[in-house]
């Protein structure tokens, strides 16, 4: 029997791309999002399931994984891609989009975990990928709420790390920097900055390569990964840069 796949916000970006690449491996990909034509459309391209879901519905979630499971028993990956962008400020951003950003950037994966692990059990060893975000490890304008959202999820993703090796879970934590996609479009960023936005394709790549060797938590690109460290070691620097960037549109 071929490996059974789950990836969430697999309706476009980087769950589109990391679903492609899973099937191209020989996957058979359980597709979850909230938009069902899109996600059906995939499903059909790759020979997958689609199973529309808002993530954040800790109900739905269930139930979803409840149906998923009486199919497919043994979940050998578990991708928690879903999340939605968030340039707005702690001070005077709208608190439906703050509270929706916990919603769906941290609880839906706490969610899908939890409604999964009967399934990453049984298939053990098995993996689960948690595509957390540079903006996890550091945090300013214009997008304090994203980034609090994604600093939890990265807090969760690495304590699961730690619960989960002994199940022979692996837990592969991936943050990356600016990527443009349709829901994140970059176009706010400087233009110097502009230089060091990679694609969902890249991304996809990397947590495939995540995923061959083991890698547990990583940055993509790499050169990211220095800056969390400099924030923590010199952070009224960094509060005087960051209170130079562009304002949320």
């Amino acid at each position: 029997m071929g490996r059974v796949a789950v990836v969430t916000g697999a309706s476009s970006g980087i769950g589109a791309e990391i679903a492609r690449l899973l099937a191209g491996r020989g996957d058979l990909c359980v597709l979850l999002a909230r938009r069902a034509d899109r996600l059906q459309a995939l499903a059909e391209e790759l020979g997958g399931e689609a199973e529309p879901c808002d993530v954040s519905d800790r109900a739905a979630v269930e139930a979803v994984a409840g149906r998923i499971l009486e199919r497919h028993p043994r979940i050998d990956v578990l991708v928690n891609n879903a999340g939605i962008p968030g340039r707005t400020s702690f001070l005077g951003g709208d608190p439906e989009v703050i509270e929706r950003l916990i919603r769906i950037n941290y609880l839906g994966g706490v969610w899908c975990l939890r409604a999964f692990l009967p399934g990453l059990q049984a298939a053990a060893p098995s993996d689960v990928v948690n595509v957390v975000s540079v903006s996890g490890v550091v945090a300013g304008p214009p997008s304090g709420p994203y980034s609090a959202s994604k600093h939890a999820q990265l807090a969760f993703s690495r304590t699961v790390a730690a619960e989960l090796r002994g199940q022979k879970i692996r837990v592969h934590t991936v943050k990356p920097g600016f990527t443009e996609t349709e829901g994140f479009p970059q176009s706010w960023l400087p233009r110097p900055a502009k230089r060091l936005v990679i694609g969902p394709r890249d991304v996809a790549a990397h947590v495939l390569r995540s995923l061959e060797d083991g890698r547990g938590e990583t940055t993509v690109p790499w050169y990211y990964g220095p800056l969390a460290a400099l924030q923590d070691v010199m952070p009224n620097v960094f509060t005087r840069v960051l209170s130079r960037m562009p304002k949320a549109p």
